[in-house]
């Protein structure tokens, strides 16, 4: 139960994280890309400060070299998300770009766990499995469109 907590937190995180960017870039005159650079940057640093606390990152740090060179895109792919959140947030807003991202990552995550895809576990994607991404899609939906329907026919 205790996984499930540190996620839904996780998640939570992740939204404080792209307010805070959002208005450290209005604060540096609209620039995204310093304001990404900048939380990278700061994320980097606080880990490499617990990497070093924690022990073993020398012999971690050896092994990166012999690692199959897809597996070191997570960076690259999480700072252009990051970037994204950014530049997308002021333009479709919180719970728009947010609640998009989250479809992405469920749709992603459902053929990942299905087929066993880059490493992870598989786990076949039941009826039920797929009921439920169908009303995640069904409530993105409402809280996307739903204001602008009930205004129109209500």
């Amino acid at each position: 139960m205790i996984y499930y907590v540190i996620a839904f937190a996780a998640g939570l995180g992740i939204t404080l994280q792209t307010t805070l960017n959002s208005q450290l870039a209005r604060g540096l005159e609209g620039d995204p890309v310093t304001a990404a650079l900048f939380s990278f940057t700061a994320g980097a640093f606080s880990l490499g400060i617990y990497a070093l606390l924690r022990g073993g990152l020398m012999t971690s740090l050896a092994a990166i070299p012999s690692q199959p060179l897809w597996s070191l895109a997570g960076g690259l792919i999480g700072a252009c998300a990051l970037f994204s959140y950014v530049v997308l947030a002021p333009k479709i807003g919180f719970s728009a770009l947010l609640g998009l991202a989250i479809v992405g990552q469920l749709l992603s995550s459902q053929m990942i766990d299905h087929f066993g895809l880059l490493g992870a576990v598989q786990r076949p994607v039941s009826l039920v499995r797929l009921g439920g991404m169908v009303v995640m899609l069904l409530g993105l939906a409402v809280m996307l469109f739903g204001d602008r329907l009930s205004a129109r026919f209500l």
